[in-house]
């Protein structure tokens, strides 16, 4: 308990490489305690304070913190959107009486994330500027502006009183000043955005930091300064964004909330009195697991094409399994069977007390309108004809599903694109294919030259691969011009002209003559019949 203790009292801080050096991105409050700054670089953090415990920022891991928080917020209001990297923004327009208004919303708030251990600042106002300001800025003493004058000092400074000053008030590195507590409420009355903003620095503004620095040299330090001043010389002199940010922060200029779609969850849990290891025992935990997310995912018109099962064993270790669906699908029937092959692959050593069936991937499942009797009888059949991804599913379940193909028709004219390959999972098979003009190799291979006669008509004999071939049966020729719109390289050599040939020894090939371009033509084997 002392070594936790004494673990907890520690300074924290969180470096952001920025590819020249790294510098602190977050602080604990016992970093701050100890002088440290945000945007300080590291080795300056380490010098003041030895024993600061650094851990690197992970960005991707913080977006899905926030996007947790996000689901969270939601209780208040179905308008929140996320203002990366720290904040959210909860539009609470008929939503605070159900929490007994704004003071009870904000109790509710501090009380949540009291229990998640962090600390919130929250600021309250009729805009969205406005309430981004009082987050951060209302209830802190006023800051140490970087032209060296306090920002509540009006008098100029003077060459004798600027000897006088400390480091940060010669243009040095100004002190950080925290709020005094974890937790702050900050709330503008309906109406009073404007007295609200007044004391605050221009730097609530969200202006950017040479527009505030020239401000406070002309002696504009709050926000009441600014707007006390003429609209246009301020347009004209910091340009007209700074105009702008004022309006948006007063409710001139409309700044409406633009929240993210949340992507739908489907996942559920079931914790075990007794750790369980049987195979058995999984299969019946599944069969509590299933429908419950097959409800789910059919209440939302979703089907799962990924599909995992995770199981917390004992000794606080969690192994995963996951399948694919061909199609997707809120079939229990369909997602049991795939499910059940993977469990082997669990090691339950120790007992397994926890397991959890989470829709890793879903895609939308659409009702088909049918146009006739003939239709409907044809998508029935379809439908309840699931064996084909059934076993897609369970094939996809040993090898993967990336590996499982089939063979689509394709548009063009060119053999070499007359077919494509499609993963099977995610590509429905094609009943009416179209029929080629003329018999197509069942064997394709890049174009091989041949050794025969320089001219368009077929040669009695012609040497390929080292052998010499004489023609017994020619059928063509077949034309066939290359896409003009398509700079390929293959079809450089022009237009050709394809033969289907039989040799005195029986082998069937498919020959063309290219009768040249940005390329030499001539001669050569491009297939073999069966």
């Amino acid at each position: 308990m002392r070594q936790a203790r004494m673990t907890e009292e520690q300074p924290l801080a969180v470096v952001q490489d920025t590819g020249q050096m790294q510098v602190i991105s977050s602080l604990s409050r016992h970093a701050e305690d100890r002088g440290l700054t945000l945007g300080q670089p590291l080795r300056d953090a380490m010098a003041m304070c030895p024993e600061l415990i650094t851990r690197l920022q992970n960005p991707q891991l913080e977006a899905r913190f926030l996007t947790s928080l996000h689901r969270w917020a939601s209780k208040f209001s179905p308008w929140v959107a996320e203002e990366r990297p720290n904040a959210l923004v909860i539009d609470l327009t008929g939503c605070a009486h159900l929490f007994g208004g704004e003071e009870g919303v904000i109790a509710q708030v501090e009380l949540d994330c009291l229990d998640l251990g962090l600390s919130v600042h929250i600021g309250v106002a009729d805009t969205k500027g406005a309430a981004w300001a009082l987050a951060r800025y209302a209830g802190q003493p006023l800051e140490t502006s970087r032209t060296g004058d306090a920002i509540d000092q009006e008098a100029l400074a003077t060459r004798s009183r600027a000897v006088k000053r400390r480091n940060w008030e010669r243009g040095g590195q100004p002190p950080r000043l925290r709020s005094s507590g974890g937790i702050s409420n900050r709330i503008a009355a309906p109406g009073f955005t404007r007295q609200a903003l007044a004391a605050l620095p221009v730097g609530a503004l969200r202006l950017e930091d040479y527009v505030i620095t020239a401000l406070n040299r002309l002696g504009i330090r709050r926000v009441e300064d600014l707007m006390g001043q003429p609209r246009a010389a301020i347009a004209r002199r910091f340009g007209k964004g700074t105009v702008y940010r004022m309006d948006q922060a007063l409710g001139v200029a409309p700044e409406p909330v633009s929240p993210a779609k949340q992507s739908l969850h489907f996942a559920c849990r079931l914790t075990l009195p007794e750790p369980i290891g049987l195979v058995e025992d999984m299969l019946a935990a599944l069969d509590e697991l299933l429908p419950r997310l097959a409800a789910s995912l059919t209440a939302k018109g979703q089907g799962v094409r990924r599909l995992r099962l995770e199981a917390y064993s004992t000794d606080q270790t969690m192994q995963s399994v996951e399948v694919g669906l061909a199609r997707p699908s809120a079939d229990i029937a369909r997602m049991r069977p795939l499910l059940a092959m993977k469990l082997g692959d669990i090691k339950a050593e120790f007992g397994i007390d926890v397991l959890r069936v989470l829709a890793a991937q879903t895609e939308p499942v659409y009702d088909h309108q049918h146009k006739g009797h003939i239709e409907a009888g044809v998508a029935a059949r379809s439908s309840q004809n699931t064996e084909l991804d059934d076993l897609i599913g369970k094939l996809g379940a040993r090898i993967g599903l990336e590996a499982i193909t089939r063979l689509h028709p394709g548009d063009s004219h060119i053999p070499e694109k007359a077919v494509q390959v499609l993963a099977a999972a995610w590509s429905a098979p094609q009943m009416d294919w179209p029929a080629p003009p003329r018999v197509r190799p069942l064997v394709h291979f890049k174009p091989e030259l041949l050794s025969a006669s320089n001219g368009p008509q077929m040669p009695l004999h012609f040497k390929w691969r080292g052998q010499l071939h004489e023609v017994d049966i020619a059928q063509g020729p077949e034309r066939i011009a290359p896409e003009w719109w398509l700079a390929e390289q293959a079809w450089r050599s022009g237009t050709r002209d394809y033969w289907y040939v039989v040799t005195k020894v029986g082998d069937r090939l498919w020959l063309y003559f290219a009768h040249g371009g940005a390329a030499s033509g001539g001669w050569f084997c491009q297939g073999r019949f069966a």
